[in-house]
């Protein structure tokens, strides 16, 4: 008898009309040609585990790769920032010791005084953690600073099962294979380093995403999730 297997996968409801309106949102976003004043911007997070070597590794030789012991020490978490414009090709890693709502709201503020300085909106793509939110940025600035931020963002959720529709969690996917997989972080400040250096790599390739999934083929291919009427 062959052992059973469980494949781990995002299911999404039947026939939630809460789901497609937010579907639907997201995709008219994607859709839209690249305007500076209104950049489309995609934000997730990650959380990493810190781990320290219990053994120096050995060097790699002519005949031999570097080899690393299967024992660590654990050295606490840290959260990765994930934030990408899908498509200007460009996308922007920081790694904080937690993701409460204050971390978030000083990420997205540095962005907004920095990069996006002179648009007039930005169009923010993000799931609906309860840390996504405009009064994060009431209890990490001042009320007349917190207002301007708010003013400045237009909030774009992806539904709940939903993830799939966030850019940012594709990047997340790409720099976790290519940056993170089977190194240990032993500290943040190491995680910082190796993530903005695959950042900036990843930036002068100007690797854009060209999404090609509209609110048609959701209409068509995804029939099931809309209600009958």
């Amino acid at each position: 008898m062959t052992k059973r297997k469980i494949q781990y996968w995002v299911i999404p409801p039947d026939k939630n009309s809460e789901f497609v309106a937010c579907m639907e949102d997201v995709l008219n976003v994607y859709s839209m040609p690249y305007d500076p004043d209104f950049p489309v911007l995609c934000m997730d997070e990650q959380p990493v585990q810190l781990l320290k070597e219990t053994r120096n590794p050995i060097g790699a030789t002519l005949n031999h790769p570097r080899r690393v012991d299967y024992e660590y020490e654990r050295a606490g978490t840290a959260s990765i920032f994930m934030f990408t414009e899908p498509l200007s090709g460009w996308r922007d890693v920081n790694a904080r010791p937690q993701r409460k709502k204050v971390d978030w709201a000083i990420e997205m503020a540095d962005l907004l005084e920095g990069r996006y300085a002179n648009a007039k909106k930005v169009l923010l793509v993000c799931d609906n953690l309860n840390t996504h939110t405009k009064g994060a940025f009431y209890e990490a600035f001042p009320p007349e600073q917190a207002r301007k931020f708010v003013e400045k963002i237009e909030f774009h959720y992806t539904p709940k099962h939903g993830s799939w529709l966030n850019v940012a969690e594709n990047e997340l996917s790409s720099m976790t294979r290519q940056c993170l997989k089977d190194r240990k972080m032993t500290n943040i400040d190491m995680l910082k380093k190796e993530t903005s250096a695959w950042a900036t790599n990843s930036n002068e390739k100007q690797r854009g995403v060209n999404w090609q999934f509209k609110v048609e083929d959701a209409r068509c291919k995804l029939r099931s999730l809309y209600p009958n009427i």
